[in-house]
């Protein structure tokens, strides 16, 4: 059964792209004066406060990942872009939810990852070859975008000269609804999801002959209380994967060298001086600059532990990038700070048994990134004349940067 998809723009209602891209003045509004906010438009409950989203997440006795009405819109509602029933793990709680992880996170064992690093060196250092005798890079095109699109379709083992492909899939896919255009996303995403499935079943069906080190094998070869995927279910699932994969990833990217040139240009020197600063870096970009990390939970039976009568049925959303600046936690919140002791204690991978399995990953995407861009590059600065407002695109994760010109010296 498809679930009813709701807006959060609706919950928010920003009047700029920009606002919408960086919003601290809504998140300090509501954690001061909303921290629990009921929205009549959605009928929805929503929390800010970092304990009140952590208990959301976690406690799924009293708060289910089963919905009938979501924000997360994503996949079609066509048997090609359907995510298999019984591998559904964002749409489960334990311990259903147990079974469909265990069969999805072989893709993702500490052991893929080491084996992985040095292939995801190789993609980062090719990628900044090309711009070696450049000034002037556009960091989204040329860097953030094709970065993990390529990583994925070479972890997945499929052909990477394929990445314009699994980009307007991914975008499509992953688009977010409005009011007003629900049937025209709804057959964008359809047709995405029949040429993705017509694209990559055959990939499956020959790895089963020829498995190798990819994801698309270790899927393959997984197995839980006797049970495997069929080449349907991996077709599926890796349609998931690639598009939680890149849309992650390049967001916070891109993001992050945003903050580099305009948050606090003096960063990028202390970096380069101290390049094992990188990891404190990429935590307090997923704390400060990875914006709209949310999700929502289904009330299962009436209590008040968020400090207001919930009855069973209603619809909360935590919005965990918010509970990210919640001064009770983290000190001096709004200020970008890569020295916190505790920014990994973020919530933007969400928090109990959905932590994002992806996480990982992502990590090692952006710290091998930024380790070899900063020491490859001992200068970055902006480009005179950028517009933010005219360089942002609405998407998955909320608006994210589409150009993003910088000049660079080796």
């Amino acid at each position: 059964m498809d679930n009813a998809v709701y807006s959060s723009s609706e919950i928010t209602d920003f009047k700029t792209k920009s606002e919408h891209f960086f919003p601290l003045a809504w998140y300090k509004k509501m954690l001061e004066e909303h921290p629990v906010y009921y929205h009549a438009g959605t009928d929805t409950w929503n929390v800010f406060k970092y304990e009140d989203v952590k208990r959301v997440l976690t406690d799924y006795a009293l708060f289910s990942s089963v919905r009938q009405r979501t924000l997360v819109s994503a996949g079609s509602g066509t048997e090609e872009g359907t995510f298999p029933e019984r591998l559904n793990i964002h749409d489960s709680d334990p311990p259903e939810h147990r079974k469909s992880r265990s069969l999805l996170s072989a893709a993702f064992t500490p052991r893929s990852l080491q084996a992985w690093e040095p292939r995801i060196e190789q993609v980062v250092n090719d990628l900044i070859s090309e711009m070696e005798d450049k000034t002037e890079i556009d960091i989204v095109k040329d860097f953030t975008t094709p970065l993990p699109i390529i990583i994925m379709a070479e972890l997945l083992g499929v052909p990477h000269k394929d990445k314009l492909l699994f980009k307007k899939w991914v975008d499509i896919l992953f688009m977010p609804f409005h009011k007003e255009n629900v049937e025209e996303v709804n057959q964008q995403k359809g047709k995405a999801a029949k040429e993705f499935f017509s694209y990559l079943h055959p990939f499956v069906v020959e790895k089963r002959t020829q498995l190798s080190d990819d994801i698309i094998s270790d899927l393959i070869q997984a197995e839980f209380e006797g049970d495997k995927l069929t080449d349907e279910d991996i077709v599926k699932v890796t349609m998931f994967i690639l598009g939680a994969g890149i849309e992650t990833t390049s967001h916070l990217l891109a993001n992050s060298f945003y903050s580099l040139l305009y948050d606090d240009p003096k960063l990028y020197d202390e970096l380069r001086s101290n390049i094992n600063l990188v990891p404190n870096f990429v935590e307090e970009m997923l704390r400060y600059r990875f914006q709209i990390s949310k999700m929502d939970r289904t009330v299962k039976e009436d209590n008040n532990v968020l400090g207001v009568d919930l009855k069973k049925g209603d619809v909360v959303v935590a919005w965990m990038s918010a509970a990210n600046m919640d001064k009770d936690v983290f000190d001096d919140p709004f200020t970008l700070n890569i020295h916190r002791k505790n920014n990994n204690r973020h919530q933007s991978f969400s928090n109990g048994p959905h932590i994002c399995l992806g996480a990982p990953l992502a990590r090692m995407e952006a710290n091998k990134a930024f380790k070899i861009f900063i020491e490859t590059f001992s200068h970055i600065e902006p480009v005179p004349g950028f517009d933010l407002e005219k360089n942002l695109q609405l998407a998955a994760a909320g608006q994210t940067l589409s150009s993003l010109p910088l000049k660079v010296r080796r």
